[in-house]
């Protein structure tokens, strides 16, 4: 029967309602006429309070409050893919032509479902498992035969999703089973009979509750890089696959370009994207690029293995606070599939913020910074949810969280910043010097770290640079100097600094301009696969190597700076394309010929 309670009290998107009902802890309610989506977070004796995650203007005392029976859940299906959303799942559709289609009505539960093509990999007599593939999934329009073909990665020219035994199904025989065509998203594919003869239906989408982690059969440990691209992130702060990283940073540092230009160049299969209290036109922006940017992986738009979960800041607050939690889950439907996903959070501040204040409106007691004092916590759940996984069904899968912060005045000791470093494994902290000198990535290779860098040293031995440990930390090493000694050539000048100072801040510069440094803009420079920065990375270190050398023989830094090798070595990355390894082995040869040169030049000269 379902559970009914009467509204007693209404403030703002919070709402307490009156009961002697049994409504669960965490459970999807309707409230008003217009059965407006809310969430129970209090259970009390004859009270439950409500979060709604709509418009609450116009409800009043009285109002109806009906439970639904289940938590708070979402429907995970195919057509969510290539899709824009709000916090709960709820399609906006934007089409210029028709404005009252850009926003969730009152009352939206989900989409209208979708058809889609579907190709059974079982047989009637099969047994199932729970996160078992009954079959592959594909676009009405894609051709039978071209499916038959892909391995169901991005890879292809467009991805095959899988349907899924739902996690929390009972295992059972395939007693029915559709034939391959044209299936809508909720009409039944198979029939599976349980041990005991109970028998259901298994649908192309299932639904699950946002705030539960979906189960996998283990953990993996975490010993592959996800690639960006993006030297400075790939060889110096390196996120694991299945990893987690945070990316604080003041206002115009560039938090939004850099996960735009992550979801683009990274190699993963699905992007999942949560603007979460951004501004509406940096959202819009955003959209028209996923729009008209080509997938460099398919060549088609990039918005096709993306989901986009907008909400905006003038959207419901309460919808905000449970935007992460549903993008998390989307990530762990594609994880299941055997899919390597990537889910980029902007930003986890305003996400903290509409936390603050749905807790002001419940009466809590404020902690540091007025948040709630289960702000780490909740920070602690999201970001446990990435991993690298076997899944049910026995194949690899992954989620890797990127989390933008916003601290005001960019101040890093602030809560949610403070907060979030302990429990990522990488800080790619935007520096705003940097930002305004147009050095970008703006991330500041001081402040910045990553602990997953230890454990993928052996992947990148196997890819060939067996000395990427020793330049990584020697380039570190050579910035933390630079940072040292900048000070003392203010104030005393270069010319007067000793020579080996002089030659530490000519490699330093160096690497902040050849290797660190990375245009966007460049068709040659904008990406970067491991093997040109395996490349780079020992080309700098062979300079560094032949500098010691020089200057134990006496000749001056500014002779090896002066050198035309050195510019030719400084702008590499944007004259050198992807692939053109004879000019960087030439490149090296002219340093060798260079070092050569000098040296005789300075026996002579003395």
């Amino acid at each position: 029967m379902t559970a009914r309670a009467t509204t007693t009290w209404i403030s703002g998107p919070v709402l307490r309602a009156a009961t002697d009902a049994g409504f669960l802890m965490r459970e999807a309610v309707a409230v008003g006429e217009q059965r407006l989506l809310g969430e129970v977070i209090r259970v009390a004796r004859n009270e439950i309070t409500v979060q709604v995650y709509e418009d609450t203007s116009g409800l009043r005392p009285g109002d109806p409050v009906e439970g639904s029976g289940r938590l708070l859940s979402i429907r995970l299906g195919p057509g969510i893919l290539g899709h824009i959303f709000d916090g709960l799942l709820r399609p906006i559709d934007v089409d210029i032509g028709d404005l009252d289609s850009a926003w969730v009505r009152p009352g939206m539960r989900e989409a209208s479902p979708s058809r889609f093509r579907f190709r059974p990999r079982v047989d009637v007599g099969d047994r199932l498992a729970p996160g078992g593939i009954v079959g592959e999934v594909s676009a009405p329009d894609s051709v039978p035969d071209a499916a038959d073909d892909d391995d169901g990665s991005a890879g292809g020219r467009r991805l095959h999703q899988r349907c899924l035994v739902p996690p929390d199904a009972a295992p059972g025989e395939v007693i029915e089973l559709a034939d391959a065509g044209i299936i809508a998203e909720d009409a039944a594919i198979c029939t599976l009979r349980t041990d005991d003869g109970r028998e259901y239906d298994i649908a192309l989408s299932h639904h699950w509750p946002v705030r539960l982690p979906r189960p996998a059969a283990k953990r993996l440990p975490a010993d592959e890089p996800m690639l960006t691209g993006q030297r400075i992130l790939d060889c110096l702060f390196p996120i694991a696959r299945g990893g987690t990283a945070s990316i604080p940073g003041g206002f115009g540092t560039g938090k939004t370009v850099l996960l735009e230009t992550v979801a683009k160049w990274c190699d993963a299969d699905v992007i999942v994207y949560v603007g979460c209290g951004e501004r509406g036109n940096e959202l819009a922006g955003l959209l028209a690029e996923f729009l008209e940017l080509d997938d460099p992986r398919t060549g088609r738009p990039l918005l096709d293995r993306t989901v986009v979960i907008a909400n905006t800041s003038n959207m419901p607050v309460s919808a905000r606070e449970a935007s992460i939690y549903t993008g998390i889950t989307v990530a762990e439907y594609f994880r299941d599939q055997g899919l390597d996903v990537a889910l980029m959070a902007d930003s986890t501040s305003r996400w903290a913020e509409a936390l603050r204040e749905v807790s002001g409106r419940l009466g809590e007691l404020p902690g540091e910074g007025g948040y709630p004092a289960y702000l780490s916590s909740r920070l602690a759940d999201f970001y446990e949810r990435a991993a690298r996984v076997e899944t049910l069904a026995g194949e690899r899968g992954s989620v890797s969280i990127m989390g933008a912060v916003s601290p005001p005045s960019g101040d890093f000791s602030e809560p949610v910043t403070n907060h979030t470093r302990r429990y990522v494994d990488c800080l790619w902290a935007l520096d705003v010097r940097r930002a305004q000198a147009r050095f970008y990535p703006a991330i500041h290779p001081l402040t910045s770290y990553s602990n997953s860098a230890a454990g993928l040293a052996r992947w990148w031995h196997s890819e060939g640079c067996t000395r990427w440990e020793t330049l990584r930390r020697r380039f570190l090493t050579l910035l933390e100097d630079e940072a040292r000694l900048e000070r003392m050539a203010r104030i005393i000048g270069r010319d007067a600094m000793p020579v080996r100072q002089r030659l530490t801040l000519i490699c330093a510069q160096l690497i902040n301009q050849a290797f660190l440094r990375q245009s966007a803009f460049s068709d040659i420079d904008r990406y970067a696969t491991p093997q040109r920065q395996a490349v780079m990375m020992r080309l700098i270190g062979s300079f560094i190597d032949a500098g010691d050398k020089l200057l134990e023989q006496g000749v001056p830094p500014e002779h090896i700076s002066d050198a035309p090798t050195f510019r030719a070595i400084m702008r590499m990355g944007e004259e050198i394309p992807e692939g053109d390894w004879e000019r960087f082995s030439e490149l090296d040869r002219e340093l060798s010929g260079t070092v050569r040169r000098l040296a005789e030049e300075h026996v002579r000269s003395t």
